[in-house]
């Protein structure tokens, strides 16, 4: 009953989501665009900071769903445009085909029919820095849950374009474990609840949704600190539940890594199938707790702006 009942929730959320309350400022250089890959019109929308002049270089991010969501549903969770304003970044919310990526677990619409999504958001980093100052030093990549998984895909298979990726709601698929190799390191922030009812912390088969067998937290961490090269023990810290809402956050930090990349695992005690500090998109009953001990945003953006290379 309970996962029958989010089936029915999250495409009313989602759609929602896309309708409403995202809308261009007046005077902006927002704008919503669309570029043909493989056959495949894809859209996209994109924001740029309110101090952007046009001669400054500037770091891209790509800011990727979850299944059944949209480009706008995505920054309506994150307030990544807040951050984009406040630090100075350009980000680029692309929408899945079917409202999905191909994520290599095998499962999603896109998957099943062979849609390249790799090289489409590669297509898509060339567009946005043909027509804006891009620090190609400074491509990142974030995602949730499907967008997750299509962000440490992106690791794997996109290491000559991106840099650091930030994976939320998600961890990696035996699939493309099994075949992640690199050509450059990648730094990876990945940010996991122990009570996630859709992704199970401790890794498995996928029961719903798109389905695929995945890395347990712990062990998605080990994969990239393997890839990585990375030596030394790792730095343990702890995010106290002074919010009080039942959550508390355990950090792992692998710092010596091959090209000064780094890989940082956060594991929200009693989180759910949220983003850290971002909208309850549903009731916890159905997804789990949104943790507010931390703004992951803020913090994805924090490492991330640190492993351009």
């Amino acid at each position: 009953m309970r996962l029958s009942y989010l089936a029915l929730a999250v495409p009313v959320f989602v759609g929602v989501a896309a309708v409403s309350g995202y809308m261009l400022r007046p005077g902006s250089d927002d704008a919503r665009a669309k570029i043909t890959v493989e056959g495949h019109a894809r859209t996209y929308s994109l924001h740029v900071p309110e101090d952007y002049d046009g001669k400054k270089v500037m770091p891209l991010l790509l800011a990727l769903h979850g299944r059944l969501g949209t480009g706008a549903g995505q920054e309506k969770l994150a307030h990544l445009d807040k951050v984009s304003d406040e630090h100075g970044f350009l980000v680029v919310y692309p929408d899945g085909l079917d409202r999905g990526w191909a994520d290599g677990r095998g499962g999603t619409p896109s998957d099943r029919g062979g849609v390249d999504d790799v090289k489409f958001l590669s297509a898509l980093i060339d567009k946005v820095e043909s027509e804006y100052k891009v620090d190609a030093k400074k491509v990142f990549a974030v995602g949730m849950s499907n967008g997750g998984f299509m962000s440490g895909r992106l690791a794997c298979d996109l290491s000559d374009r991106i840099a650091a990726v930030g994976i939320v709601g998600a961890s990696l698929s035996e699939n493309t474990a099994a075949t992640c190799r690199p050509r450059q390191p990648v730094s990876v922030m990945m940010i996991q609840g122990t009570a996630d009812p859709l992704v199970p912390f401790e890794g498995g088969a996928l029961r719903k949704g798109a389905g695929g067998v995945v890395l347990s937290h712990e062990a998605a961490v080990k994969k990239f600190v393997e890839v990585d090269r990375c030596t030394g023990e790792p730095k343990e810290d702890h995010i106290a539940d002074n919010a009080r809402d039942g959550t508390s956050v355990d950090v792992t930090s692998y710092g010596s890594c091959a090209g000064e990349s780094a890989v940082v695992g956060y594991v929200v005690n009693g989180g759910g199938h949220t983003w850290p500090g971002g909208t309850q998109y549903l009731p916890a009953v159905f997804i789990g707790k949104t943790t507010h001990n931390m703004d992951g945003s803020e913090v994805l953006w924090d490492f991330l702006e640190k492993h351009g290379r």
